[in-house]
Formats: structure tokens, C-alpha cells, sequence
């Protein structure tokens, strides 16, 4: 079938692109198919389309990994209920999350989309509710068979939203044992110059002062609110710092090294290279091996692209005995450490009853 209209935003500056999409989709009648040329995922355009004009869209690309993206974009009905779906389901795993990330980014108060994947999404929602705050309203339509279901819906504005925050924590909430050992893997999980914000009840200088003493000179801290019972800390990781080079100058030939990064002792039992396995089954069988895990032993885990979103998921979840370190960050093999450490680092310095760290 021949498309009703063609687009190529190849040769058009980034910021036209969505503009450009509209008046092509908006000049299309129902059952209409528009062919699409673009240098990158045009993905949340098209959500933003369906809730803004209130019109049905669906779209397949004709090779979800090639470059350019082509895909066919057919014109649907009115829609009673402007929810757009983003099913990711043929798009490879790094680019799922870069698609939802920025499609969620884009969204207003009250507005949301639905995302069909195949396998259950839930390590992308602790992944927004770290980086936006408690503003991810999520309900699953459908669970399991290949097509899970999500409904997912921003209640409100984030702060994250216009800030500049990468990761934002409510540490008041946090028993007080596991807020040190909890921030820091926040911290080591940032990119170089993202930025950290911390609610707690008032300025925590004792971890400032722990800050100072294992990173030096690579962050800034801001305190931008203070007032009684509740003090906002932004800690933004310097731009140059790189992450990836600090994890292997603690790596052995083999890119491992015998030791987390908290010098604890985590004997590795076992190397789980998951590069081969369908992306439905790699989480399942990485929780699987860390269920397995003695006090004091860890897997290393071997992906084709950084598995950042399992991490939330583990953070969330699997308690303050829970530890990640990556050992390699190269193109197509990046390797983490998650282990089970033999007890729960307390990591807090005591000042009294009332102070938060």
C-alpha cells in the first residue's frame, strides 16, 4: 500500500521536527498512512500528537534497529480519551528507555500515554519515580502472554521537569541505618555533571563532609530550600568526572576486581552473560541469580547495553544489603558486580536522635 503522504525530517533542524509531523498528520484523514524519514526516534512526537489533537495513532517501523528510523504512521479516529500507545516491544532494550524517558519528560499534569512491552515494565517505573518524585500513576491493563499493559500517567508537575534533576530522594523516609549506603549508590548511578536532590529535615553535613572525603573536589552542593522540618540539598557531579574510567582503574585484566567499591568483601560466585537471552527473560533470570546469592557472594552481570533500569528496580526493592558496582562500561559489554553483602552497612553518623545522617 502506497503511503497518503511522506516526510523526510532528515534534512530539517531538530527543532522543527514536531511541527513539521503535525502538519502532515493534521492534513490526513482517518485510514490515511504517512510514510516517515528521521535521523532519531520521533516517538514522543507522536504521543504528543495524540494527546494534544485527541486523534488515534499507530505506527511501525520497517526495521526497528536501522538507521534512519522509517516507519508508517496510519491516522485513526477521534479519540474519547487522548492515551497514546508507545508499544517498544520491537525496539531493542537501550533504545525502550531512551524512548519512555523522554516521552514521560514531555508530559503535562493529568496527561499520560500507554506502554505495551513484553515483558513487565516495572523497573522503568522506579526509574521515574527516582527521577520525578511520586508523580508516576501506574495501572496495569494487561500482564503477561508477550503483551503487558501499563497505563502511565504524570499526576502533577515534577520538579524534575524543568531542573535539571537526574535523581531526586525523600531521605526522611529512609531508616536511618541505610541513608548513607543508599545516597552513594544514587550518587555513583548519575552521569557526570547530572545532579542529585536530597529532602531531609535539615542540612546533612555529615554527609557532606563524608562526600567531601571520598569524591574531593568533583561535586557541587547547593542547599536551595531550608525551612524548618524540610532543607532541598542539590549535589551535581562534576562534568569531567568519568565514571566509567573510575571503575576500571579498580579492575583487574579481566575487568573485575576482587573488591565493591565500599571494600567489603564480595566473593564472586559467577559470571551471567545475558547478551543472548530475549529481553523478556533477562531481568527473571538476573533476580533469579541474586534470590540465589549467600551473604557476602555477588554475580557478574553481562549486558549489551548499561542495565541502569534494573538497578532502580534492585534499589527499590531488594533492601540495604543489596550491592551494584560496574566493573566495564565498553560498546555492546558492560559488566556490573551485584552482590548480597554479609550485613547492612549502617553508614550513618551518629549526632543525635534527631539528626537525619
Amino acid at each position: 500500500m502506497e503511503p497518503t503522504a511522506e516526510v523526510d525530517l532528515r534534512e530539517r533542524p531538530s527543532g522543527e521536527h514536531r511541527a513539521r509531523l503535525f502538519e502532515v498528520l493534521a492534513a490526513a484523514d482517518a485510514g490515511d498512512e504517512v510514510a516517515v524519514v528521521a535521523e532519531r526516534d520521533v516517538d514522543p512526537h507522536l504521543v504528543r500528537y495524540v494527546i494534544e489533537r485527541g486523534r488515534a495513532l499507530d505506527w511501525t517501523y520497517a526495521d526497528p534497529d536501522a538507521e534512519p528510523r522509517e516507519l508508517r504512521v496510519t491516522v485513526g479516529d477521534p479519540l474519547d480519551d487522548a492515551r497514546g500507545t508507545v508499544d517498544v516491544r520491537d525496539l531493542k532494550p537501550r533504545r525502550r528507555h531512551r524512548v519512555l524517558l523522554e516521552t514521560f519528560d514531555e508530559l503535562g499534569a493529568g496527561e499520560g500515554f500507554v506502554l505495551v512491552n513484553d515483558h513487565d515494565p516495572k523497573p522503568l517505573y522506579h526509574e521515574l519515580e527516582s527521577m520525578h518524585g511520586d508523580v508516576v500513576e501506574w495501572e496495569y491493563a494487561s500482564r503477561g502472554g508477550g503483551e503487558w499493559r501499563v497505563e502511565v500517567v504524570k499526576t502533577e508537575a515534577s520538579d524534575a521537569d524543568d531542573e535539571g534533576v537526574v535523581t531526586r530522594y525523600d531521605v526522611r523516609e529512609i531508616p536511618k541505618a541505610e541513608r548513607h549506603p543508599t545516597i552513594h549508590h544514587r550518587y555513583g548511578m548519575i552521569p557526570a555533571g547530572g545532579t542529585m536532590e536530597l529532602v531531609a529535615s535539615h542540612e546533612p553535613r555529615p554527609l557532606r563532609r563524608e562526600f567531601r572525603q571520598q569524591y574531593g573536589d568533583s561535586f557541587t552542593w547547593e542547599v536551595v530550600e531550608s525551612e524548618p522540618g524540610r532543607c532541598r540539598v542539590r549535589i551535581t557531579k562534576d562534568a569531567s568526572v568519568d565514571a566509567s574510567s573510575t571503575a576500571d582503574e579498580s579492575a583487574d585484566a579481566d575487568g573485575v576486581s576482587a573488591a565493591p567499591a565500599d571494600d567489603e568483601s564480595i566473593d564472586v560466585i559467577e559470571e551471567l552473560d545475558v547478551r543472548d537471552l530475549p529481553p523478556a527473560q533477562r531481568h527473571e533470570r538476573i533476580f533469579d541469580a541474586y534470590d540465589a546469592l549467600d551473604p557476602g557472594t555477588g554475580v557478574v552481570v553481562v549486558n549489551d547495553h548499561d542495565p541502569k533500569p534494573l538497578y532502580h528496580q534492585f534499589d527499590a526493592e531488594a533492601g540495604p544489603a543489596f550491592r551494584w558496582e560496574y566493573r566495564a562500561r565498553d560498546p555492546g559489554e558492560f559488566r556490573v558486580l551485584i552482590g548480597r553483602a554479609e550485613t547492612a552497612a549502617d553508614g550513618a553518623t551518629d549526632e543525635g536522635p534527631s539528626t537525619p545522617f
